[in-house]
Parts: C-alpha cells; structure tokens; sequence
C-alpha cells in the first residue's frame, strides 16, 4: 500500500512538471508570434503612410497642404469681426461643460441657495430628507430662475452678436461680463470689497473723491471672492434665523421631560414630529424659500 502511494506521488510530480513546462512553452510561442504580427503591422502601416503620401504629392501642388490644413482649428476674421469655427465651438463648449460647476457655484446664487436648505434640513432634524439630490436639484433651479435675466442679456448682447461677427472677441467678453458684474456687486457687500481691495493695494484705483467704489474699475479678481464672502455670510445668518424656532421646540422638550424623569429618552426623538408639524403647519417651504429668492431682488 506504502509503494502504490510512492508509486501516484512521483506520478503526480511528473505530470505536473510536465504541464508547467509544458504551460510555458505554449506563453512563450504566443509572446513571440505577437511580437512578430506587431512587428509586421507597423511595417505595412509605415509603408501605407509613405505610399499615401507620395500619391498626394505627386501631381498635386499646394493646394493639398491648403486643404488639409483647412481642416484643422481656425478662426475667421473680417476687419476684426471674428466668426469661430465649428470645431472651435466644440472645444469651448467643452471647455465650458468642464468649468461650468465652478462657475455655477462661484459666480451664481447657487451657494446661499445649498447652504440655507442645509440649514433647514439641519434645523429640522431630519438627517436625509430631504436627500442631497433633491436639495441640490432645488438649489439649481432655483438659480436658473434667479439668473435667468443675466443668462438672457449675456445671450442677446454678447453670444449672438460675436457669432454672427458683428463684435470682436475682446468686445464679447467684455459685453458679456458685465451683467455678472451688476448681478455679484449687487449682492456683495461694502466691506468686503473694501477688505479685497485693500489686500490686493487697489482701493484708491477703485475709489473716488467722494469715497464711493466705482463698478468698472473694480478688478473681477477682486469682485469675484468679495462676492463668494457676502453669499456665505448671508447665507450662515438666515440659516441662523431659521435655526431659532426649532431650538425653541428642542428647550420645551427637553425642559419636560426633565422634569417628567424621564431624562434617559432623547430629546430629539420627541421633538422632531413636533418640529416637522410646525414646519408644516407654517407653511415651512414657502415661507423659507420665497423670503430666499426675494433676497437676491
């Protein structure tokens, strides 16, 4: 019995030697035919590229040089009046999809938006509901509401205008910023401005005789952050006084059940069904998110 064990011992050693060397010849026979067919195909792909070539310049003369560089990027100008390509078009639209969460985020309502349903939905209790894509969908339409007729002039005066070529580059970006302008000084306060201004040693540039801050002079590296700092402090004081009310509800609570004995039960847990009846008794949505909007008019 111990030799037959033996015996199937070494016979499994064997056969198994035999595969693994057996496994790697196989490997190396197929590294190396592909290696040989890559080998081969770069060859006929270099060989196809300078037949290829040697058709077009034979018989043919610059105009096949025109032709192929006329289908790479360009743009057309006409005494100043540049009209883009479609293939410009493309990468900035690109482009834009690229940077377009920055810049809802940065130079839009959207941040007092998101941060005061935070606050609400903080106040509340409720930890996910509602959820963050709900909020974040509210929030953006929202600021397509509130942005619309910055989104409206910048379209009529700057993007038609410079695609049909009847404006410069230069003149469209500037047509184009202006109402972004208006709109973030509107909501950016005076401190602020002063607080950039002075950090960046541009007060007296931006400033008049008279002490008032004059709109077109200010940098839009400066007006930019001046207005992210007002939309944030805005935002942290409404959602304050939102917080107000319910801190209320949560004192009641938890001042009765104290003096009920019942300290090991959670205030939360009692106070969050009363928190949300009020919410909606008051009419909460409304009331919170129509005093928002009004504060942007």
């Amino acid at each position: 019995m111990l030799r037959v064990k033996k015996q199937y011992r070494k016979i499994s050693i064997v056969m198994s030697l035999f595969v693994f060397v057996l496994t790697l010849f196989l490997l190396n026979h197929r590294v190396v035919h592909a290696t040989t067919t890559d080998n081969n195909t770069q060859q006929n792909t270099t060989q196809d590229n300078q037949n290829d070539i040697g058709q077009l310049n034979v018989g043919q003369g610059p105009e096949v040089a025109t032709g192929i560089n006329d289908g790479g990027f360009s743009i057309n100008y006409n005494d100043g009046k540049g009209q883009m390509a479609g293939n410009i078009k493309i990468l900035i639209f690109l482009t834009l999809i690229a940077l377009a969460p920055s810049i809802l985020i940065m130079l839009t309502s959207f941040t007092r938006i998101i941060i005061v349903l935070h606050f609400t939905r903080q106040a509340l209790g409720t930890q996910t509901a509602p959820p963050n894509q709900v909020m974040v969908g509210l929030a953006l339409f929202l600021t397509l509401f509130i942005m619309s007729p910055v989104f409206k002039n910048i379209n009529e005066n700057a993007l038609k205008p410079f695609d049909a070529g009847k404006i410069t580059q230069e003149q469209a970006i500037e047509t184009g910023l202006k109402p972004l302008r208006d709109f973030m000084y509107k909501q950016t306060q005076v401190k602020d401005l002063n607080l950039f201004l002075d950090i960046a040693n541009q007060e007296d540039a931006a400033v008049d005789k008279n002490g008032k801050i004059i709109l077109e002079k200010i940098p839009i590296s400066v007006l930019i952050p001046s207005f992210i700092l007002s939309e944030l402090r805005t935002a942290f004081i409404i959602g304050f006084l939102i917080y107000i009310p319910f801190i209320v509800i949560d004192m009641v609570v938890a001042s009765t059940l104290m003096s009920m004995g019942m300290m090991m039960l959670p205030p939360t847990t009692i106070s969050m069904p009363f928190k949300i009846l009020l919410f909606v008794l008051a009419d909460g949505w409304d009331l919170v998110i129509g005093n928002l909007v009004k504060t942007f008019y």
